[in-house]
């Protein structure tokens, strides 16, 4: 949907009452998400820090805010529509087939080939018509516009719209209700959408709110934006495992309101990200995908700066990821805090010496995963072997301490995976 097509707004911000009249609005086809504090990052951190986990949102996402509203808006002036058609990696493609499927209105929902299955077959399980379409949001961006031209459907635009913005501007009116002491925010920001919601939630009744803003390294086009107002060019091979925030385009009206209203934009890198999945599986129990996890990696990993004073709420924005991705963001992210490695150690290949390699291992308190020989390759001696060892250690410093043994007391040592 065109921004001229939309009937709240014509081009003005939003103010207060509206926000508060849309979250009123969309209350009985979205879920009040809880905001939970975390002792664990609270003690480590010095500061308050809580998760408000949108990842337990409808459809998994807090996208099906924004999308519950823009259609109700758009309905209420094309009672004759035929359908709408959404162009998303994921989530928004959720939330439009949800919000679709509850008023009864076809919905096609466009995505790139890599979108992820989980997300795929949510969409269809809702009723949908997914078309796949292009390597990138860019690229599938021309199928959506051609099925629109063609039906005669409304594009649902998944975050520059100021229909979409208010609805996930709810979000932030139920953080700022169940933690009026907030003082900083931390959003993922992809389009804008969510983070430009938030602050107008935020600011408009607590200014000294601190509003952070949280990209992937790899592709964060507001990475200088609050400093010169330009976005930095993303590569166009560019890769990120928080694929929900890899969008090159952001939006025009999004960026209005984050020039306005948000403090701050950092990014954090995929081992980072790996890292926070892992993280809030350990002390949430609950599934956070890569784009809803890049709040809690910029806090773990000190791109946002706490004071003793300050209470943080994290927006954990959802939780759809294929199962094979939870596996190895799992394993990537263990690698990367410390916690797992594979590690290269050359022993003369003769009886007695891999139990005493082992019995090494095992006194440092290590578990091995895995054992693996290798022999006859040019990087090892004829009459000796590289053993080879997937183990689970406590941190860095625990890795270091079983390389400096094996330096020690085997002398050829190489690591393969971890620090």
């Amino acid at each position: 949907m065109s921004q001229a097509q939309s009937p709240l707004w014509s081009g003005d911000i939003p103010d207060l009452d509206r926000l508060r009249a849309v979250a009123r609005d969309i209350a009985d086809s979205v879920l009040r998400t809880p905001l939970w504090r975390n002792e664990v990052l609270s003690d480590e951190l010095g500061a308050q820090v809580s998760l408000k986990m949108e990842n337990l949102q409808r459809t998994g996402s807090f996208k099906v805010r924004g999308a519950t509203n823009v259609l109700r808006r758009l309905l209420e002036t094309r009672t004759d529509l035929p359908g709408v058609v959404a162009l998303s990696a994921g989530n928004h493609a959720q939330g439009v087939a949800r919000a679709a499927s509850r008023v009864g209105i076809a919905a096609t929902v466009v995505m790139p080939l890599s979108a992820p299955l989980t997300k795929i077959e949510s969409c269809r399980r809702m009723g949908a018509e997914v078309v796949l379409s292009g390597e990138t949001i860019e690229q599938a961006k021309l199928e959506a516009d051609r099925i629109a031209e063609e039906r005669g459907y409304a594009f649902l635009h998944p975050y520059d719209d100021w229909n979409v913005i208010a609805g996930q501007a709810s979000c932030g009116i139920e953080m700022l209700e169940d933690c009026p002491q907030m003082s900083v925010a931390i959003v993922p920001l992809g389009g804008g959408g969510l983070l430009s919601g938030i602050a107008l939630a935020l600011k408009l009744q607590r200014p000294d709110i601190r509003v952070i803003g949280v990209q992937a390294e790899n592709v964060s086009p507001f990475r200088s934006f609050l400093k010169d107002g330009t976005y930095a060019a993303v590569a166009a091979g560019a890769h990120t495992i928080a694929d929900g925030i890899k969008v090159k385009a952001p939006g025009r009206l999004s960026s209005a309101v984050i020039a306005r209203y948000v403090d701050e934009i950092v990014t954090v890198d995929d081992n980072a990200i790996a890292e926070a999945i892992v993280a809030t599986l350990e002390r949430t129990r609950t599934i956070s995908e890569g784009a809803g996890a890049v709040g809690l990696a910029a806090l773990m990993h000190g791109k946002v700066k706490l004071s003793s004073e300050d209470h943080a709420v994290v927006v954990v924005s959802g939780g759809n990821v294929d199962m094979p991705l939870v596996g190895r963001s799992i394993d990537y992210g263990l690698a990367s805090s410390g916690r797992l490695m594979s590690v290269g150690v050359t022993i003369p290949d003769s009886p007695g010496h891999l139990l005493n390699l082992l019995r090494n291992v095992a006194a440092l308190g290590i578990n091995v995963r895995h054992v693996e020989h290798r022999r006859g390759e040019l990087h090892v001696p004829v009459g000796q072997c590289e053993v080879v060892l997937e183990v689970e250690t406590r941190n860095l410093a625990h890795q270091q301490e079983l390389l400096t043994q094996f330096a020690e007391q085997e002398g050829k040592v190489r690591c393969l995976f971890g620090d």
